[in-house]
């Protein structure tokens, strides 16, 4: 490739994620916003319709996911098998992907870690993380965490409110239609005396997804899904609290304690 060409291929690659991200970005900052149970986005059209058709049928292979055990091994069946498995969107994880298929999903994930994305998510969660942090808070102060999942038949996971490592959750749904909906998250508030009344559950559909600053009070949970006639894919993605030492050791640690798993995996499997 000459210099004059390899200038072209990064420039197009430069600009295809200027888009990506300006297209996220403008998405977060026209979702609607809602009190109950707690505050929250409902995230609609977040990726461009042409992005989104390459995510459907450039779905990385079984192989490249791995299993995500969950808290005390929920997503792990009684044969060891995981309901829950993912692939890590940095480019450590997707450099086994080959051609335009390593190509989007590095992009996807570029785009999210993007600070103009991250951006959009503080500005709109303010609400949320003002009940957590105060004002005592910053952009910077949260680390991004995307990855791909894929949930199969007899996922669940009960009410809680995720570990207080997390500072923002995001889950984008990427179904190729309607005929999951009913299997989103639902989102609960807790009553004095300990139960959980449902208050709402997220539409399952293409191009969909929510976001909330994680607090004591953002019970959710997935209902036990049963027999699925395709699996429930999605991008979870989660901003770390990253404001102390401490905290941003832990975060750039456990991402190389997980590409070093990852890459063990791989070599094992090969």
């Amino acid at each position: 490739m000459t210099q004059s060409m390899g200038a072209a291929v990064l420039k197009t690659a430069q600009s295809e994620l200027d888009y990506l991200v300006s297209h996220i970005a403008q998405a977060v900052r026209s979702s609607q916003s809602f009190d109950d149970p707690f505050y929250h986005l409902v995230l609609d059209r977040i990726f461009p319709e042409d992005i989104y058709a390459e995510m459907q049928e450039l779905m990385p292979s079984a192989n490249h996911f791995r299993a995500l055990a969950g808290r005390g091994n929920v997503n792990i069946r009684t044969d060891g098998s995981a309901t829950r498995v993912k692939v890590d969107l940095f480019p450590e994880y997707l450099r086994h992907l080959e051609g335009r298929r390593k190509e989007i999903w590095n992009l996807v994930g570029a785009a999210l870690c993007s600070e103009p994305v991250r951006d959009a998510f503080v500005e709109r969660l303010g609400p949320g993380l003002k009940r957590r942090f105060g004002n005592a808070y910053k952009p910077s102060d949260f680390f991004p965490i995307p990855m791909l999942t894929r949930d199969t038949s007899g996922y669940r996971i009960p009410e809680h409110t995720d570990t207080r490592w997390k500072g923002i959750t995001v889950q984008l749904y990427l179904p190729r239609d309607e005929q999951l909906n009913g299997v989103g998250t639902v989102f609960s508030s807790r009553e004095p005396e300990g139960g959980f009344t449902r208050v709402k559950q997220m539409d399952f559909i293409p191009n969909h997804g929510y976001a909330f600053a994680v607090g004591d009070n953002t019970w959710h949970s997935v209902d036990p899904t049963g027999e699925l006639p395709t699996s429930r894919d999605s991008i979870l993605h989660t901003y770390f609290v990253d404001q102390t030492a401490f905290e941003k050791t832990r975060n750039r640690g456990k991402r190389v304690g997980n590409f070093l798993k990852n890459e063990f995996r791989q070599l094992v499997g090969s």
